[in-house]
Formats: C-alpha cells, sequence, structure tokens
C-alpha cells in the first residue's frame, strides 16, 4: 500500500489550523519540530488539563486529501493544514489501516498510526456543519470519524510534498483504529 504526501505543515501555538510548509522534521518519540504538540507526554491542552503525565500517541496528525475532496463536494473549501493535520496525504486509504501500522515517509521517517482523530466542535469554527460533514455512517449503522490519523514518531526525517508514503501492515490479528 503507497501513497504520496500533498502537503506539510505545522503552528507553534495551539492554533487549530496550521501553517504549509516546504518541510517538516519528525523527531523520534517526539513529533513534528516546532509544532505546539511536539513531546513525549500529551500536549492537547484538554488531555493536559485531565492528566499531563500520559503518553502522547497524538504527536503527529495525518489527514487523507480524499477528505478534502469529498468536503469539496459538500460545499466545504478546506485546503491542507485547515483541520490541524501536519500531512496531508493522498492515494493511502489511512482510515482503514489497523492500529500499529508504520508508514514509511520519505527517505527515512516511520510514523506509527495510533489511532482515529475525534472530530471535534472546533471544526465548525472553520465552516458551520463541518464537524457533522467529518461523520458519517457503516451499512450497520456505526460511527464513522474521517477526520484522519494520529500517530507516533517511530524514526526521524525530513518530510515534504511529493514525498512517497509505504504502510506496512503489524502482524495479524489487526485492531481497528479507535479514536485516541
Amino acid at each position: 500500500m503507497t501513497g504520496g504526501v500533498v502537503a506539510v505543515s505545522c503552528s507553534s501555538g495551539h492554533t487549530f489550523s496550521k501553517e504549509n510548509r516546504e518541510q517538516i522534521q519528525l523527531l523520534t518519540g517526539l513529533g513534528v519540530e516546532g509544532d505546539a504538540h511536539l513531546g513525549r507526554t500529551v500536549q492537547h491542552l484538554s488531555r493536559v488539563a485531565k492528566d499531563p503525565a500520559q503518553p502522547n500517541l497524538r504527536q503527529i496528525h495525518l489527514i487523507h486529501s480524499e477528505l478534502h475532496d469529498e468536503l469539496l463536494a459538500a460545499d466545504f473549501a478546506i485546503t491542507p493544514g485547515q483541520m490541524g493535520e501536519n500531512i496531508t496525504t493522498r492515494g493511502l486509504d489511512l482510515l482503514t489501516l489497523p492500529a500499529g501500522t508504520i508508514l514509511h515517509i520519505g527517505e527515512s521517517a516511520m510514523v506509527k498510526i495510533t489511532g482515529l482523530r475525534n472530530p471535534c466542535a472546533q471544526l465548525d469554527g472553520l465552516q458551520s456543519g463541518l464537524m457533522q460533514a467529518t461523520l458519517g455512517r457503516d451499512e450497520q449503522g456505526n460511527l464513522i470519524r474521517k477526520a484522519g490519523v494520529m500517530g507516533i514518531v517511530e524514526a526521524e526525517g525530513t518530510v515534504s510534498p511529493g514525498d512517497s508514503i509505504r504502510a506496512v501492515l503489524p502482524q495479524a490479528p489487526h485492531r481497528p483504529l479507535e479514536p485516541v
């Protein structure tokens, strides 16, 4: 399973959206250099308030650009980085990958997928109704969260638009992604 990097984004402040960059540097066990969510322990403000010592399973956020296409068809004009992602991908179905999948990105970076991003009400601050647009239901009525995946950096490296992504699945049995 392969795909590519469309855009990379980073923000040193706890802003919802992140600025597009020419490249980002992933740091092993920490996240994106210069990003507000960099750290071994949780950095998301709401989670820090609950337990600042919990491990940071959300060091890096990836969204598939196919979601942007889907949202555009529903009259939501979203660009890379606006939904807070660090890496915008294309050609790789992130949401169907099992927990523990390793993404080899560019020449040396590796990210282990830890779970799904749970869409939050801040999405409606970008455009009214956006949060609901990032949710769906499968044939059995189960909730589908479309707002991307979260991960931890397993190996450092520079990531730039145009880099390739190769997914390596963990050993079976596979665990489906759950919100982290």
